[in-house]
């Protein structure tokens, strides 16, 4: 079976290269060629241009930037929408606001096509592993055909339920993601200030009930100023915005996303948006002001 996967970068490049091993004829499109080299090891058929990838697959996976690299890349404003995805199942696994893919949905259905959410958890280590959890909205009959495609890229997949459900879903664990790695960026500034040893700290925290997968990688990036991308600070400032307009959306008091939105903003805004997630100490020394410790 041939899938078109459209957005080949720090995630999508291995979640495409597991469907490649799995067995599937995978054409691969990127607006960007810096993964074209590792795509093409992978096995993956990287085309030049994305009409390539329509005109040869009937089911794409999106993984893309944002919601205007979609509506780029289905022409969504354009003439060319309906032809893109008239009869084609495509399958976004990217993170856009509820309100946002509810909208596309609707779209695709009415010009002939069909969507499903499938969001995902986890950043690039879990990508290269095929340890994603993927999540997955839409109609009955869609997510029975999408469920086996997206399997080969993670480790469990959960049916949310109807679109949006998926990205509600996904908004609500990147909070607690998002909220985790900011507390664990102002401990560690903790400890520095307090002359604690760093790598003693590490050991406590990863020995006891509060340590997870995420926090001792990103214990050990912190620690190691170690800030090479796996979910870059671009990327998850982008997400703990839409969370924190979800969360504002229904009246929610949220007091966490937003101070931790707000220092993604801050390190994004530093210049530090390629690096990853665990940068955010960075702004966490700076301060409000980034004159650092008051």
């Amino acid at each position: 079976m041939r899938i078109g996967f459209l957005g080949l970068g720090v995630m999508g490049t291995p979640m495409a290269a597991h469907l490649a091993r799995a067995g599937y004829e995978v054409c691969g499109w990127s607006r960007s060629d810096r993964n074209h080299a590792a795509a093409r090891n992978a096995g993956i058929n990287v085309c030049e241009a994305v009409d390539e990838v329509f005109a040869a697959c009937d089911t794409l996976i999106l993984m893309l930037a944002n919601d205007d690299a979609i509506d780029s890349v289905l022409d969504r404003h354009g003439a060319a929408f309906g032809e893109r995805v008239e009869g084609r199942l495509l399958i976004n696994m990217g993170t856009s606001s509820a309100a946002y893919s509810q909208a596309l949905a609707e779209q695709i259905r009415a010009a002939g096509g069909r969507y499903v959410e499938a969001p995902v958890s986890g950043s690039r280590v879990q990508a290269e592993a095929a340890q994603l959890v993927i999540l997955l909205a839409g109609a009955d009959v869609d997510l029975a055909a999408a469920a086996p495609l997206v399997a080969p890229m993670g480790r469990q997949t959960v049916c949310c339920g109807a679109v949006p459900s998926a990205l509600r879903m996904k908004l609500a664990v990147n909070l607690y993601l998002i909220t985790l790695v900011t507390g664990l960026a102002e401990a560690v500034y903790f400890a520095e200030a307090h002359g604690i040893e760093l790598d003693r700290f590490a050991q406590v925290l990863n020995a006891g009930p509060m340590a997870s997968e995420v926090s001792r990688i990103k214990l050990d990036k912190m620690i190691r100023g170690d800030f090479s991308v796996q979910a870059s600070i671009t990327d998850v400032r982008k997400n703990s915005g839409l969370v924190a307009a979800a969360a504002h959306e229904v009246g929610m008091h949220a007091p966490l996303i937003d101070a931790s939105d707000a220092l993604f903003a801050q390190a994004l805004a530093s210049g530090s948006g390629a690096l990853d997630m665990a940068a955010v100490l960075q702004a966490v020394r700076a301060g409000p002001t980034g004159t650092g410790r008051r």
